[in-house]
């Protein structure tokens, strides 16, 4: 008998779902959820989790009821303060499309005795009291905060990021409040994504021996001969030249191809983008993002690989052409100038990975949205190191300048390239750097050793 109505308990009907869609996740990441829990015992709550308990409250508060079914909350799940069980059955519902009846005409209570009875009402409810659809495809990774931004912003980005300060009532908060815990859990994410993806760092630095990339000296035999033989002859001693340095420029960077691609992986909200989309930010992004990390090890002359090899201007000149290696030292310098943080290197380099503006993206409002998010937590960096805000104003212009610079050469290096899709049989490259820049290369190649130590990301794996 049913102790709230007197009348017989009615079964729930659950009809059967349409499609089983499971989430889907770019380069083979795998995301977790913990399975829903029963009534009893309560769950447990980790450190990572909002602390609804007194004793992370503090001062004796009483715990967070769940908004749905009234039983303690363990966190801020999907938009809002809710169980376990609750967020459990609400994430399931919307991952497998499940579609629910009630033959109440769906008016039951849902209380935690009875939360179980009618899974239409309580689905019903969750919706109710604001639990987002799209926070559940977006998906979190285990002990880690949730990676997901969609289209409402910063507001949306704070339902999928672990605050890190435990509070009993999360709705309570000052608006202000939680739009900095958001952006300072960016910020960690995003640092900790390029510290673990980037070999161009300070400490290397200070001990890494540079050593220049020496050309055999090019065979006189030919010296005093004339005519169109000489001119010929002329012609592919320049060709061999510039074939070689493109050698030792591609295997050097290549190894960068594999860190940026990682990076862009662990970027808040990338994965939830079309595949195709993260194709292209990595494609047309990669240049930039190596060459912004490259200046923590070069000098006024040289740009320096993580292996100690420093390619001159002069050399340069060769590989590409000498406005473009002026260009390239130029935006060197002005990097090296500006002396920045690991922060700053993460976000700098995230804002140049998430340019809304490249050709063929579809998802260019998503897109449009990571980047400014990303690019108002560069923001508040550079306000907070900066002290005065005229040294605010003059930094923020350098690195809006730089960025520029940074677009500029993007577009011109991918122009450039086209001379090695020519001479491609000439070449001898490395199978992904050949990919990453749409190069043409034979079947046969044999891989290098660099392509033996690094894995190949899967860059063209189907979903």
């Amino acid at each position: 008998m049913d102790v709230w109505s007197g009348r017989p308990p009615a079964p729930c009907v659950r009809a059967p779902p349409p499609l089983n869609i499971e989430p889907r996740h770019d380069f083979a990441l795998t995301f977790f959820e913990s399975k829903d829990e029963p009534p009893a015992p309560q769950p447990k709550q980790g450190p990572q989790q909002y602390a609804a308990d007194s004793a992370s409250a503090g001062g004796g508060k009483a715990a967070a009821p769940c908004k749905v079914c009234g039983d303690k909350a363990s966190g801020y799940h999907y938009g809002v303060t809710s169980c376990e069980g609750c967020k459990g059955f609400f994430r399931r519902s919307i991952q497998k499309q499940i579609e629910y009846r009630c033959l109440r005409d769906g008016k039951c209570l849902v209380i935690r005795l009875n939360r179980n009875r009618c899974q239409f009402c309580r689905f019903k409810k969750c919706l109710a009291v604001g639990m987002s659809r799209d926070s559940v495809r977006y998906g979190r990774v285990p002990k880690r905060p949730r990676e997901a931004v969609n289209s409402e912003g910063m507001q949306d980005l704070a339902r999928n990021l672990t605050v890190s300060t435990p509070v009993a009532g999360v709705d309570d908060l000052d608006p202000d409040a939680l739009r900095l815990g958001v952006v300072k859990e960016l910020i960690k994410l995003v640092t900790a994504a390029h510290r673990s993806n980037n070999t161009y760092t300070e400490e290397l630095r200070r001990t890494l021996p540079h050593h220049p990339i020496v050309l055999q000296a090019e065979d006189s035999d030919n010296e005093g001969s004339g005519g169109e033989e000489a001119a010929s002859s002329t012609t592919d001693r320049v060709t061999d030249v510039r074939s070689v340095l493109w050698y030792n420029v591609a295997l050097r960077m290549t190894p960068g191809v594999h860190q940026v691609v990682e990076f862009s992986k662990r970027l808040p909200g990338f994965h939830t983008l079309p595949q195709d989309d993260q194709l292209i930010l990595i494609k047309l992004g990669f240049f930039e993002v190596w060459l912004t990390r490259a200046t923590r090890l070069s000098t006024n002359t040289s740009i320096v690989f993580d292996d100690g090899t420093a390619i001159t201007q002069a050399q340069l000149e060769v590989v590409y052409d000498a406005p473009f290696a002026t260009a390239m030292f130029n935006y060197v310098r002005s990097m090296m100038r500006l002396r920045m943080t690991e922060e700053e290197m993460a976000m700098y380099t995230g804002s140049l990975l998430l340019c809304p503006q490249r050709a063929g993206l579809s998802a260019t409002d998503r897109i449009d949205t990571l980047h400014r998010t990303i690019s108002e937590s560069f923001h508040h960096i550079i306000v907070s190191e900066a002290g005065e805000a005229s040294a605010a104003f003059a930094r923020t212009d350098a690195f809006s300048t730089g960025i520029q610079q940074a677009r500029a050469l993007g577009k011109r290096h991918n122009e450039l390239l086209a001379w090695c899709r020519d001479h491609w049989p000439r070449l001898v490259l490395p199978a992904l750097f050949s990919e990453i820049f749409d190069i043409p290369k034979s079947e046969e190649q044999e891989p290098t050793e660099t392509e033996r130590a690094v894995p190949t990301p899967q860059v063209h794996t189907p979903l």
